[in-house]
């Protein structure tokens, strides 16, 4: 098994955060410093940072592996698991077992985050060629025209070396949006829209696919309901 796929299923990382830890030689094998693309045996013994990452034991049939969690992610609170960083939002939750967010929502933005321990699913859900809509209500400083909501749903926006896909937008109030979105660009929506001469003064996430934020308060969460799961993740047996 590589290196990078047993910290994920073992629900410490995804494999794109392990391949990061390794690479910044953070990760030993038998006391080794490990490389990227490691291939372990049964017997080998793997660490991160000097803790010991015990292979995670199946679940019980009928009963999930992992722990999926939506949360309510206030203002303030950072989606990193970097424990030495004030705010984030590992320590913000508390939860008993090891999670990580799935995707981010930047310091200044609220709303919808899912966290889990299994690492496989991350990239799935974030890639954008599966279509995986993620929604949000947005407040700007400024009249929203129609001109406006063309231009944000049209696409093709340069931003990261990419372009921005075309989206749905509607118009919430004189200076609110609604707009789904199915890329996942670093600061997207406040991008789009200072392409536009707007400035975001307020973004909130408050759908991922078919889970809703529902009636969740800042600093709330819950647990993911089955049908929420078959949504995200439709074989069971990776639950």
């Amino acid at each position: 098994m590589r290196l990078n796929k047993y910290l994920s299923e073992a629900g410490y990382c995804s494999r794109r955060e392990a391949d990061r830890l390794i690479g910044e030689g953070r990760v030993t094998v038998n006391g080794l410093r490990a490389r990227v693309g490691a291939e372990l045996g049964e017997a080998d013994k793997v660490a991160v940072d000097g803790q010991t990452v015990a292979p995670r034991t199946p679940g019980a049939p009928n009963k999930r592996k992992h722990v999926y969690i939506a949360y309510h992610k206030p203002v303030g609170v950072t989606c990193t698991t970097e424990a030495e960083v004030a705010g984030n939002i590992v320590e913000a939750i508390g939860h008993e077992q090891r999670i990580f967010p799935i995707g981010r929502l930047d310091k200044d933005s609220e709303g919808l985050i899912l966290l889990t321990s299994n690492g496989d699913i991350v990239n799935e859900i974030l890639r954008a060629e599966n279509s995986k809509e993620k929604e949000y209500l947005v407040g700007v400083n400024k009249d929203v025209t129609d001109q406006f909501l063309r231009g944000m749903a049209k696409g093709g926006i340069a931003m990261h070396g990419q372009t921005t896909l075309p989206c749905k937008v509607s118009k919430i109030g004189p200076v609110g949006f609604r707009i789904v979105l199915t890329q996942g660009l670093n600061r997207q929506i406040r991008l789009m829209c200072q392409h536009f001469g707007y400035r975001v003064k307020r973004l909130f996430r408050s759908r991922i696919v078919n889970i809703p934020i529902g009636h969740l308060k800042p600093g709330q969460w819950r647990k993911l309901t089955d049908a929420e799961l078959r949504g995200l993740l439709p074989n069971r047996a990776e639950w």
